[in-house]
């Protein structure tokens, strides 16, 4: 049997969503090299490198994929796309302020945090003519 890792009070995911819920959209940075990353870890994915910091985004994107994810009615359709994010990462979101079907790879987006759910989300809104 493995033993438990050791507690290293580092939680990414509980640091995300808290700062989600002050309205602040942050990605993780390896100190040394300066990466940017995503998904937040405890570690820099390339490197293994554990002295992090937070780093507020721009929010700007850019649609790399998209797919509609057809519900059965009365729910409504939606989209999930795959944002490549100005600062290098590319992220799992959705596009909204349009139908689903109307979201177009390399279509400029802007971040904005909602709350859904009784939760904050990040979605992605269009942005000028794309």
């Amino acid at each position: 049997m493995t033993a438990p890792a050791p507690e290293t009070g580092i939680k990414p995911e509980a640091d995300w969503l808290a700062h989600l819920a002050a309205g602040r959209f942050m990605l993780p940075r390896a100190k040394a090299s300066g990466q940017v990353f995503w998904h937040p870890r405890v570690a820099e994915p390339r490197t293994g490198d554990t002295d992090l910091e937070w780093v507020e985004a721009t929010g700007r994107g850019v649609v790399y994929s998209t797919s509609v994810m057809r519900m059965r009615p009365p729910k409504p359709s939606y989209n999930v796309a795959l944002i490549d994010l100005e600062e290098g990462p590319r992220m799992m979101s959705r596009v909204d302020g349009l139908p689903p079907e109307e979201v177009r790879i390399g279509m400029k987006v802007q971040a904005k945090i909602i709350e859904e759910d009784g939760a904050p989300l990040l979605v992605f809104l269009p942005v000028g003519g794309a």
